[in-house]
């Protein structure tokens, strides 16, 4: 079922004061990409997603979407239970939700760093310290040969099997959704202006790289600052330790080619697909 069906479905306002979330994950770890992986972060992941990407690696935010509802208070109050500076709000797509730019600006009045993780086709006015932006390439749209049912091993990363056909589960609907909006170039320029960020990119092969160089060409011709090469992170894709060790090389080689950032993907190497990594 679509996100939109399940997240609207907010508590109660006598059951949660204030602003809420869709919570999926809240947990402590090593940020495993970009230019701070290895830095110890909370990591806030929200649940409802625009996007569909075949190979989606929090197939619970999206394709089929779980999460508790928690307030605020009940997000800050579990972060600063942990020992971090640093926290990661992720998703899914977390600058769907309004109630982010709260979180985002409690977070900076009590001075955490705070980095959002986002598909760049949502644009919002808020405290960010880095703006982590994935745009995602044809590669990515769902199609019949690209099922999200078969990427993921035996057991998802919650412990749940994958449903059969999820991207023909609305007669196709969500190929040609994705495909029509997984680029939006004024809010993608809008946050590259805004605030310090990288560009990362999942890449699975030299195929990528032709559309990569567009887009950022695109990009450059209506910027309002530069976009250097040391802003692009290329990253393998890859959700699993066997589906990395089948891509990272090629894409390291494509980096040193291209004369981009490489990044690996340190939870999946560590963790392999565990959840809460």
């Amino acid at each position: 079922m679509p996100v939109s069906d399940s997240i609207d479905e907010r508590p109660d306002s006598d059951a949660t004061a204030g602003p809420s979330l869709p919570i999926n994950e809240l947990f402590y770890s090593l940020q495993g990409e970009g230019t701070l992986a290895g830095v110890p972060s909370v990591f806030v992941r929200t649940s409802g997603c625009n996007l569909r990407c075949w190979f989606c690696d929090s197939y619970h935010t999206s394709w089929e979407p779980t999460h508790a509802w928690m307030s605020l208070e009940e997000i800050i109050a579990e972060i600063e239970g942990h020992d971090a500076d640093h926290v990661v709000l992720t998703g899914g797509e977390p600058l769907l939700h309004e109630e982010s730019v709260d979180l985002l600006e409690a977070l900076d009045a009590r001075g955490y760093h705070t980095t959002v993780e986002t598909n760049g086709t949502i644009h919002r006015e808020a405290p960010i310290d880095l703006a982590s932006i994935s745009p995602k390439l044809a590669s990515s749209t769902p199609t019949p040969e690209r099922d999200p049912s078969g990427e993921m091993p035996e057991e998802s990363r919650d412990d749940e099997r994958r449903s059969s056909g999820a991207m023909n589960r609305e007669d196709g609907e969500w190929a040609e959704r994705h495909e029509s909006e997984r680029i939006d170039m004024e809010a993608l320029a809008a946050l590259v202006e805004t605030y310090e960020f990288q560009l990362k990119f999942v890449v699975t092969d030299e195929g990528d790289m032709p559309e990569i160089l567009e887009l950022l060409a695109d990009l450059r011709e209506v910027a309002d600052i530069p976009v250097r090469d040391e802003d692009v992170l290329l990253m393998p894709e890859g959700a699993t330790r066997d589906r990395l060790a089948e891509t990272r090389e090629r894409v390291a080689n494509l980096a040193m080619e291209y004369g981009f950032r490489y990044t690996p993907r340190l939870h999946v190497d560590l963790w392999n697909d565990a959840p809460e990594t």
